[in-house]
């Protein structure tokens, strides 16, 4: 009962809302002549002002004073042809408020709403949240407040806090997770990847104690090993960086969807490419068409695995996976913003982007590095030429 009186006060507060200008309009319509007529007799009165002051000569206002006495006349006739006529339309549109719109609107909520619906205050959502994240995350908020001991709530709620953006609770959450669970790759690893996500991108001392410490656990952990390279790059280590990420590579099944960047970064340092045999005929590493895990390389070369590698590898869920790549491009992105001058870092970000088939940063970094390096220069022009080549639109990338 409560909702239908509330939609009555709408509807009613609604009605008057949008008759207010009509029938305000009526009313200045009937009151526009004697507000003119007002307009020249203050007029008449300032002209005889200006006479008595010396302002004008007595030639002056008599002609001025003719004119505006012709226009009070016109103004003050009674003339049929300038009787304002009722104006018929604001009746129907007074109608139309008053009695199509709340029928109108009752109709379309009794066909697409849901009257019958009880009404579902927060402790009924909580109870049965369903899908939405926010519930569920408010959910188990009030649970850890409750039982914050609860160490198995915390490390569910960490990586969700970290998708959603919310890096500094991630960062809580993980810490609560292995002082009470105990550390573990994948906890150590998430609070990694939160200390660099708050340090946007920086592989910070204190996460690579942690991922050292994750390396401890699992001394083939990817994700760990490629992020200690990344901060050996990061703290202008080249050498050192490339001889990581090579064994990295090495270690790394030929299929495995974080080995293109791995390459890239190889390049980067001055190393080959993975997979690229550096004495062949042409071979460009840093060519755009480049397939670093292109089969058909020498056997010997680094990113061929084992069946050892390729064991350890299928131990790593997919998902697992797609969340380093993708934590490994968004630091190249977050790099390449505070440093755009960086040709070799922009034909990175764009293929790695449409390796993870997200055209639309892909486009979005091909256009930020177009704005760096422009189309007429040669950097610019292989920058394009990797877009049709991968597939990526590059209208309006120039502009």
């Amino acid at each position: 009962m409560l909702f239908w009186i509330l939609v009555a006060v709408l509807t009613a507060a609604l009605a008057v809302i949008l008759l207010y200008p009509l029938l305000r309009g009526a009313k200045a319509a009937e009151n526009i002549r004697a507000g003119e007529a007002a307009v020249y007799r203050d007029q008449l009165r300032e002209l005889d002002r200006d006479l008595n002051g010396g302002l004008i000569t007595p030639e002056e206002a008599d002609y001025a004073r003719a004119e505006i006495g012709r226009r009070l006349i016109a103004v003050s006739a009674d003339e049929p042809a300038e009787t304002p006529k009722p104006a018929r339309h604001h009746r129907v549109a007074e109608a139309f408020i008053l009695l199509v719109l709340p029928v109108l609107g009752l109709c379309l909520y009794l066909t697409t709403g849901r009257p019958d619906l009880p009404s579902q205050p927060l402790e009924a959502r909580l109870e049965n949240p369903g899908n939405d994240v926010a519930v569920l995350i408010t959910k188990a908020e009030r649970h850890l407040a409750e039982k914050p001991d609860d160490g198995k709530g915390w490390d569910v709620l960490a990586p969700i806090y970290f998708r959603t953006m919310r890096v500094n609770d991630a960062q809580v959450a993980y810490r609560n997770a292995i002082r009470l669970l105990g550390p573990s790759p994948v906890r150590l690893d998430g609070l990694a990847e939160t200390l660099m996500a708050v340090s946007d991108g920086v592989v910070t001392e204190e996460a690579r104690q942690v991922l050292e410490q994750s390396l401890t656990l699992e001394p083939d952990n990817p994700r760990a090993r490629f992020y200690i390279a990344l901060s050996m790059e990061q703290a202008g280590r080249p050498n050192e960086a490339r001889q990581a990420f090579e064994a990295l590579a090495k270690q790394s099944p030929a299929d495995a969807p974080w080995l293109p960047l791995v390459n890239e970064h190889i390049a980067m340092n001055g190393g080959t490419k993975s997979g690229a045999d550096p004495a062949a005929p042409g071979a460009n590493p840093a060519a755009p068409g480049a397939d670093p895990a292109a089969p058909g390389g020498d056997p010997a070369a680094p990113g061929n695995p084992t069946q050892q590698d390729v064991a350890a590898a299928e131990t790593m869920s997919a998902g697992d996976r797609q969340q380093m790549i993708r934590s490994m491009v968004e630091s190249l992105d977050a790099k390449l913003n505070e440093d755009p001058n960086n040709f070799e870092g922009w034909m990175r970000l764009v293929r790695s982007y449409a390796v993870l088939n997200d055209k639309d940063r892909a486009a979005g970094a091909l256009k930020r590095g177009l704005a760096a390096f422009p189309p007429p220069g040669e950097q610019g022009r292989q920058l394009l030429a990797l877009a049709r080549e991968l597939g990526i639109a590059t209208e309006g990338a120039t502009q």
